[in-house]
């Protein structure tokens, strides 16, 4: 069955962002936009091997036992593995303690680390697009899903930017395939609004990350096939299922015009749906 969403009601519920790419995350009441396109100080650093290739939970699930916290003022990351108390971490300046930081990382990982940092666009898995949009419908429905899964454990799983509040499960399918519409985030009134205009540029094909507990790293048995199939049920209306090349997909990989970037997102901002073109 098809709920229509109510304009009026469709806002940002949450914006986060991952400061080191893989880790964990932090949640931001106002997030810019880069001139890339991206959200400022999202996948900011990286952790890379000699090959350059990053360490995140698609290659190694040792990322999900790892409880970090990272402070943009100081530019220090606290980090501790999961089930440790918080005095037995450490505390690292990602500048002036790098090769510190590296080294207790590749301790962890059992590989040589490289720390890199990229102010301007971050390290996203997508450099072309920008950020990551999921309604809260939407995570509340695959939690139903699963026993046991909570709300923040399908965040946690999903790892996405932007969460949209007040709209139905699987509203951000509707901006991707044959002439979609798009959105904008919309802040102020009358003569001094600030709009963040986002197109839809692909479905999220889910990687192996979403199956694993994102405390521990334990698999989910039966994850992956359990979500296919109420996936596969749970297409809106208004979805155009063309644009969806499986079913192990959930959330939308967004673009903000160059215009718009440079702007400001916040939470509690309007969330309203533009025509498509």
């Amino acid at each position: 069955m098809t709920t229509v969403d109510d304009p009026a009601a469709a806002h940002v519920a949450r914006l986060t962002v991952y400061p080191v790419k893989g880790l964990d995350c932090e949640a931001r009441d106002r997030v810019g936009l880069t001139p890339h396109g991206t959200l400022a100080g999202d996948r900011e650093f990286a952790l890379f091997d000699d090959d350059g290739r990053p360490f995140n939970g698609k290659r190694t699930d040792a990322v999900h036992r790892l409880r970090t916290r990272y402070d943009p003022v100081t530019g220090e990351l606290a980090v501790r593995r999961e089930g440790e108390p918080v005095a037995a971490g450490r505390t690292f300046d990602l500048e002036a303690d790098r090769a510190a930081a590296e080294a207790w990382f590749g301790e962890r990982f059992g590989a040589s680390v490289t720390l890199r940092r990229d102010a301007s666009a971050g390290f996203p898995d997508r450099p072309d697009a920008g950020p990551s949009v999921v309604s809260t419908a939407t995570l509340e429905a695959i939690a139903g899903w699963f026993d046991g899964l909570t709300l923040d454990g399908v965040r946690r799983r999903l790892r996405a930017n932007v969460e949209v509040g007040g709209v139905p499960a699987f509203w951000e399918d509707r901006f991707v395939g044959a002439g979609a519409p798009t959105f904008e985030v919309v802040a102020g009134d009358g003569a001094d609004v600030d709009r963040v205009r986002f197109e839809g540029v692909k479905p999220c094909g889910r990687c192996v990350v979403p199956t694993r507990d994102p405390d521990t790293g334990e698999p989910t048995p039966g994850f992956r096939e359990r979500f296919v199939e109420r996936r596969a049920a749970s297409y809106p209306d208004w979805a155009d299922r063309a644009a969806f090349e499986h079913d192990y997909t959930a959330m939308l990989i967004a673009r903000v015009p160059e215009a718009d970037r440079g702007g400001v997102l916040r939470v509690g901002d309007a969330v309203r749906v533009l025509d498509g073109s």
